[in-house]
């Protein structure tokens, strides 16, 4: 009987241990979607200069919407829990957070765009808020003027 019972902790230790190794290579490949979505936006935005990249009533379907979309689609990024956007920051079409912040001068700006990272662990999702699971980044400063 005492064998037993130590190979059944055995199997107890080990099934804890894969499902921890398991947990931090998803969250691994959750971060690098994120990181790279956050790439996607950020270089959309710079290249229409911010025209029609997020989602307002006034916008519709641009092609700047339409390229982040496509982007999100080829990395396979869809965050299936709600983009928790913090205050100041808007959030667009639940791809993304962003704020736009004027500079120094009149016509320029400059958005920083926060992506999410998405895991589905109920235990960490308690224990750990969703802000530490962002991604954030600047883009250059864009003349609108």
């Amino acid at each position: 009987m005492k064998d037993a019972f130590g190979g059944i902790l055995n199997l107890v230790l080990i099934v804890v241990f894969l499902v921890l190794v398991e947990g931090i290579l998803g969250l691994a490949v959750n971060y690098s979607k994120a990181f790279r979505m956050k790439n996607v936006v950020i270089s959309a935005i710079e290249r229409y200069e911010g025209f029609g990249c997020f989602s307002d009533k006034t916008s519709g379907q641009s092609d700047c919407r339409t390229r982040i979309q496509d982007g999100a689609r080829s990395i396979g990024y869809f965050p299936n829990n709600n983009l928790n956007c913090s205050t100041g920051y808007t959030k667009s079409d639940n791809y993304f957070c962003y704020k736009k912040a004027d500079s120094t001068s009149g016509n320029h700006y400059v958005y920083t765009v926060v992506t999410q990272v998405d895991i589905n662990i109920p235990i960490i999702n308690k224990i750990l808020s969703m802000d530490f699971f962002q991604v954030h980044g600047d883009t250059r400063v864009i003349d609108r003027g």
